[in-house]
Parts: C-alpha cells; sequence; structure tokens
C-alpha cells in the first residue's frame, strides 16, 4: 500500500520531459544548433584552413567560420587583410562584412539557448548591462573594434532576447567597416612592399 501511493506521488518524468520541451524547445534547438556549428568546424578544421585560396567565396566561408566559434579561432581578420592586398579590397570588405555577422549569430543562440558557458562572469555582466542600457551602440561599437569581448556582447543578446535583426543591422554596420579598412590597409601594405619583394 505504502509503495502504490509512492508511486502516486512521484511526476511522472515523461510528461515533465514534456512540458519542458514544449516550454524551452526554441532554446533548445538554439543551443543545439550552436553546439554542432561549433563540433563540424573543431572536426573539419583543416579543411576550413584550405578555403582560403577560394577568392571570394575563401573570403565569406572564413569569415562566417571564423566567427562562429571562439574554441577554434580561424584567422577570418588575417585572410581579409590578405585578401585585401590580392583581390578588390572594396569587395573584400563588403563581403565580409556580410559573413561575420552570420557567423556571430552561434554566440547569439547559445545566449537565447540560455546554456552558455561564460568564464569571465564580471566582464559579462559588465556587458550585459551595456546591451540592456544601449544594445544596438554596444553591439555596433564591439563590433567594430577588433576585440576578444564580441562574443559576449553577442551571448548577452541572445539572452536578452535582444531583436535579431537589430542584432545583425548593427553587427553588420560595425563589423563591415572594420572589414572594409583591414582589406584596404592590406591593400596599401601589398603596394608598400612590392618594391621590396622583387
Amino acid at each position: 500500500m505504502r509503495s502504490l501511493k509512492a508511486r502516486a506521488d512521484k511526476p511522472d518524468v515523461a510528461q515533465a520531459i514534456a512540458e519542458f520541451w514544449q516550454g524551452h524547445r526554441t532554446q533548445i534547438m538554439a543551443l543545439m544548433f550552436s553546439v554542432a556549428i561549433t563540433a563540424i568546424i573543431i572536426i573539419f578544421r583543416r579543411e576550413l584552413a584550405r578555403l582560403s585560396t577560394y577568392g571570394y567565396l575563401g573570403v565569406f566561408l572564413i569569415s562566417v567560420i571564423g566567427n562562429a566559434t571562439v574554441i577554434f579561432p580561424v584567422p577570418s581578420l588575417a585572410v581579409v587583410f590578405a585578401g585585401g592586398g590580392i583581390l578588390n579590397p572594396l569587395l573584400v570588405g563588403l563581403i565580409a562584412g556580410v559573413g561575420e555577422p552570420l557567423g556571430e549569430l552561434t554566440g547569439y543562440l547559445a545566449g537565447y539557448g540560455g546554456s552558455a558557458v561564460i568564464e569571465n562572469r564580471e566582464r559579462f555582466e559588465q556587458i550585459k548591462g551595456w546591451m540592456e542600457r544601449r544594445g544596438f551602440i554596444t553591439i555596433f561599437i564591439l563590433s567594430v573594434i577588433p576585440n576578444p569581448f564580441f562574443d559576449l556582447a553577442g551571448l548577452s543578446a541572445g539572452m536578452l532576447r535582444f531583436p535579431v535583426t537589430k542584432f545583425l543591422l548593427a553587427c553588420w554596420l560595425g563589423k563591415s567597416i572594420k572589414a572594409l579598412a583591414l582589406a584596404y590597409i592590406g591593400s596599401l601594405s601589398i603596394d608598400l612592399l612590392a618594391p621590396f619583394l622583387g
């Protein structure tokens, strides 16, 4: 009799899981997508390094991939710099400016999923405070300056449910300015070094 009562008092695990899934489906899927992208980049890292030989397509793909994860850094800024010296710097900058925000969506989705692991909690709270007060400006400024803290802004944007369209617009504006500047610096550097390279 006591065991029957104990069984009746226990919550139905399957029902609890179903309710949790129903209430958090979007966040779970966003987190799974972010983890899957990171895993793919780590697994295929050698193949991804070869993308830089494919001109504008390589610039675009490396810009997306290089901003999709911080676990395995892909040298996207170096590719934009070098690409500006070899290809049309205006096109290189514009292409990277589109690719980089798309890659940053993985951080946004990880934050939206609500289960991101954050090592620098103090810095994250600071950036989250900036996002709460002036989200668009924070994303823009952190994306226009090369820095290691943009990922924290992307995570906090997702956690705060900052509109993804505003996130992408601010990110696109900032990263386009940065990529154009890098591509043109790369172009000028090649021109300056050409006489010494024979």
